[in-house]
């Protein structure tokens, strides 16, 4: 749960740099005190002028609903929800069929479900008219049905002493009811009375908050939180919001998307089959994506008019399942369980999220739904809720295969007590793990018909991230949970050889910091990888030990790890800075002696270092030069020609464990000279290596290696 508002939510005022603070909200003041006091952002103009921006929880009255589309009513003639949840069995009854049928039809009821069939169930005590109201609810409808106040601003002009809201009314359409995520507002320091309030859209006043208009656009995504206001130039703008960086200079009439850096908050990844193979992602609040793994990452395509990845997905992108045989099937969707199956090939989707039976509770589903496909056969699909689901026919229909397999459902501003990982056993149709958000792991060897309680001595209530079971042994099975809503940032991680019955703590190795993830190498079953909240480990003892995986990743929140099998590309999902690739092909080099991994073919070219169209630079060759070093220190790097004469001489500092270094192909200035047919001296002023082979020598105080390098046409 999240409570965002409480009695301590106020306002308070240092004068002694943050020594001392006095509560300058008082019931005098003229802002709001109290229970509904929610999240406050505030503004200084100067000494004595001072916006607050207010998320008040307070209750609207009953005749007032606001603009707000979400808490509209329906029309006087035309049923609502709310309707229901005090409707007498006999009214319920007397209901006229249309109007009943319309309202079972508008709100997405089943098609079992229509006036007669209901009136039926109702008549004979199956069902109530609450249930009807209670049929439609889900964590979507508490959030966007509660009728709060919302977004107010307030202006103080003599430093805090007293407030008075700037405006009529409530500011509609900004908060809905979460401005917990929200509640910023910035002064403009050259303008008193220029004022702007964030929330889902961004809006603006120029009258000191009198009066309101959006200054969102359409290229400017929704769920703003941070705006820069130029003091020097009235207009300059740099707004951040869910979707990334905007930069307006006509005070948000238009505006610049400045989406450079790679900045993506990824939930789920996977990948297909396809050859080149595509990659897909779940994002926060930009929901799903796909594109080729060997996409260009450059910005020509705003010359093309085309980006390389395309978007199938709206929303809170969630978890992602693609048929093996058809990669055109594609299963996903948006927070809440809402998924759906989609043919990219012929563009159809279905809406796939089981239902509730009318009377029973609605089910609950986390905001990221796991979804599982299964080995056995792609067209069985698990979904989990509070009880795990599974369908036979890819989505249309569903059976409820466990009972509540979380601890119970709480009040709370989202779904809790849900179901956030499924594991289906390669070995086995029928063995699947689940996990839920309040702690449970449970298994079922009979597809459902029992279930078991698992538990390795670890903490109770955690969150589980993920169980995993093992591609290599029927019996072995993997457990991840986080306790850092509880502040217990502690590194849970288990191993169970016994179908759960007991269980290794394989994580104690690993340096504080919440786990989220872990997966198996699909060839080798001593290897694991395990991401956490700042950086990606890998073990190559079955969890003894973890080493970490940096190169080239900053420490980032690291949400999810797969494998594409075929080309052996480890993929890392982040929650902050997108999707990284490595190639685990140098895995093979790990060990106590200096190593050196194999070396692809690299193509020659006359184009290498040319200067291009336009004054354009002209490709390189990328030459990976993988190694394992048992220490850190010196290593000279030599390329050697068929006679052994050097070509090239580089060096590096190596660090202990595996290294990367990209060489150039090039050649350096005596070794054109030991050519027989000088190459030609590229625009650039490098020369590169023709076609042949090469010897690649490595050396230092650990030794020698050497492998082959063979240029080819």
């Amino acid at each position: 749960n999240f409570d965002g508002d409480g009695d301590a939510s106020a306002i308070y005022k240092s004068t002694d740099a943050g020594q001392t603070w006095e509560k300058i909200t008082t019931e005098k003041s003229g802002f709001p005190v109290g229970s509904g006091v929610g999240r406050i952002g505030l503004a200084v103009y100067d000494d004595n002028t001072v916006y607050a921006v207010h998320d008040s929880q307070f209750r609207r009255d009953k005749d007032d609903s606001g603009n707000n589309a979400f808490a509209k009513a329906n029309s006087k003639n035309d049923l609502s929800k709310d309707d229901f949840k005090s409707m007498s069995k006999e009214a319920f009854l007397k209901l006229d069929n249309d109007k009943l049928n319309k309202f079972l039809k508008r709100n997405g009821f089943q098609e079992k479900y229509r006036a007669d069939n209901v009136k039926n169930m109702v008549r004979s005590g199956d069902a109530t008219p609450l249930d009807v109201a209670k049929y439609l609810e889900n964590a979507n409808t508490q959030l966007f049905d509660t009728p709060v106040k919302g977004a107010e601003l307030y202006r103080s002009n003599d430093g805090g002493k007293t407030w008075k809201k700037t405006h009529e009314g409530q500011i509609d359409d900004v908060f809905y009811s979460y401005g917990y995520y929200f509640a910023q507002v910035r002064v403009d320091p050259s303008d008193v009375n220029h004022v702007y309030v964030m929330g889902v859209p961004i809006v603006k006043s120029d009258d000191g908050g009198a009066n309101w208009k959006s200054i969102s656009r359409e290229n400017v995504h929704a769920d703003h939180h941070a705006l820069w206001i130029n003091p020097n130039k009235r207009g300059h703008l740099i707004n951040g919001n869910d979707g990334g960086l905007n930069i307006s200079y006509d005070d948000g009439e238009t505006w610049i998307k400045n989406n450079t850096p790679s900045v993506g908050q990824f939930y789920a990844i996977n990948y297909d089959l396809q050859k080149p193979y595509r990659i897909y992602g779940g994002l926060q609040d930009n929901g799903v994506w796909v594109g080729a793994h060997n996409a260009p990452e450059d910005r020509s395509w705003h010359q093309r008019g085309q980006y390389p990845w395309e978007t199938i997905m709206g929303g809170d992108g969630m978890q992602i399942q693609i048929d093996s045989r058809n990669s055109d099937i594609v299963y996903t969707g948006y927070q809440f369980g809402n998924y759906f199956r989609i043919n990219r090939g012929t563009g159809d989707g279905k809406y796939i999220q089981p239902k509730h039976e009318l009377g029973e509770s609605p089910y609950r589903f986390n905001w990221q739904t796991p979804i599982l496909l299964s080995t056995h056969n792609q067209d069985i699909l698990y979904l989990g809720g509070n009880k795990l689901h599974r369908s036979m026919n890819q989505g249309d229909d569903w059976t409820a295969i466990s009972p509540d397999l979380t601890q119970g459902g709480k009040e709370g501003n989202v779904a809790y007590g849900t179901l956030t990982t499924i594991s289906e056993s390669p070995f086995q149709f029928g063995l699947i793990y689940t996990g839920s958000d309040d702690g449970l792991v449970q298994v079922t060897k009979d597809g459902g018909a029992n279930w078991q309680k698992l538990n390795g001595g670890w903490p109770a209530n955690l969150w589980v991230t993920r169980v995993t079971a093992s591609q290599h042994k029927k019996g072995r099975v993997y457990a991840t949970l986080n306790g850092y809503r509880f502040d217990d940032f502690t590194p849970y991680i288990y191993m169970s050889e016994d179908y759960g019955k007991t269980w290794n703590n394989i994580g104690s190795s690993i340096p504080t910091s919440s786990v989220n993830v872990i997966i198996e190498h699909p060839e080798k079953e001593n290897i694991l990888f395990t991401g956490t909240d700042n950086a990606t480990y890998i073990s190559t003892d079955t969890g003894k030990t973890w080493n970490l995986l940096t190169g080239g990743m900053p420490p980032v929140a690291v949400h999810d790890l797969k494998i594409q099998p075929e080309e052996n590309h480890l993929l890392v999902g982040t929650h902050g800075r997108s999707i990284y690739l490595a190639d685990l092909d140098a895995l093979e080099i790990i060990g106590n002696d200096f190593a050196f991994a194999k070396i692809d073919k690299t193509r020659a070219s006359s184009r290498y270092g040319s200067k291009g169209f336009m004054w354009s630079e002209g490709p390189e060759p990328s030459i990976e030069l993988a190694f394992y070093s048992p220490a850190a220190g010196k290593v000279k790097i030599e390329i050697l020609n068929e006679n052994g004469k050097t070509v090239q001489e580089l060096t590096t500092i190596a660090d202990k464990g595996l290294n990367f270094y990209e060489y150039d192909g090039s050649i350096s200035k005596s070794g054109i000279k030991r050519f027989k047919d000088t190459p030609k001296t590229a625009d650039n002023g490098k020369t590169y290596l023709p076609i042949g082979k090469y010897t690649v020598k490595l050396s230092g105080a650990m030794g020698s290696v050497e492998q082959v390098l063979e240029m080819v046409e």
